[in-house]
């Protein structure tokens, strides 16, 4: 039932998420409440994935190397960084198309690199093609895209600094939830 429960989330996030891109007509008829029924599923999609992979029985299918976690911590620094406001605001990163749909894809392969688990490949691997198909989709149905504004080296570091507060934050949440993401 779990496995139903997870594989059902990961389809839910997809189609609330390409909706929009999927059916433009029948979201855009939808106006303003339509956002918040994007949002409620959306929600709905994580209480799904959440319930669905602690459920689940855990199936191992490869065997994850030790030194992965440090890989792992380093591409959620990066991902967090990717996800924060930097992208519009800092000077590193002003010219990446993608920002967050970046990040989300380095958070999920991330999620890969540590998780050997049929589960996590169903979850993070689902996420993960999600985020690319994305990318591709909005790239194909807007090719004309145009380079915002570039910000400044100050406020790459004061994202940075923020990013690295915020994972571990993130990490004492997963050790409240029984993981433990950081080495030691």
């Amino acid at each position: 039932m779990y496995w139903i429960i997870l594989i059902a989330g990961v389809a839910l996030w997809w189609a609330a998420h390409l909706f929009k891109r999927v059916a433009p007509a029948r979201r855009a008829s939808m106006g303003d409440p339509g956002k918040g029924a994007v949002a409620l599923a959306i929600a709905a999609a994580i209480v799904l994935m959440i319930i669905g992979y602690r459920g689940v029985e855990f199936i191992p299918v490869w065997q994850p190397p030790a030194f992965m976690v440090h890989v792992n911590n380093l591409a959620m620094l990066i991902a967090i960084y990717l996800l924060s406001p930097a992208p519009k605001r800092g000077k590193l990163v002003s010219g990446m198309r993608h920002p967050m749909l970046t990040g989300f894809s380095i958070w999920a392969a991330a999620h890969l690199l540590v998780n050997g688990d049929l589960a996590s490949i169903l979850m993070f691997g689902g996420l993960l093609v999600w985020a690319v198909l994305t990318a591709r989709i909005i790239n194909s149905a807007e090719p004309g895209w145009q380079r915002g504004p570039e910000g400044t080296l100050a406020k790459d570091a004061m994202f940075l600094a923020g990013s690295v507060v915020l994972l571990g934050l993130i990490g004492m949440v997963h050790n409240w939830l029984g993981v433990w993401p950081f080495p030691g």
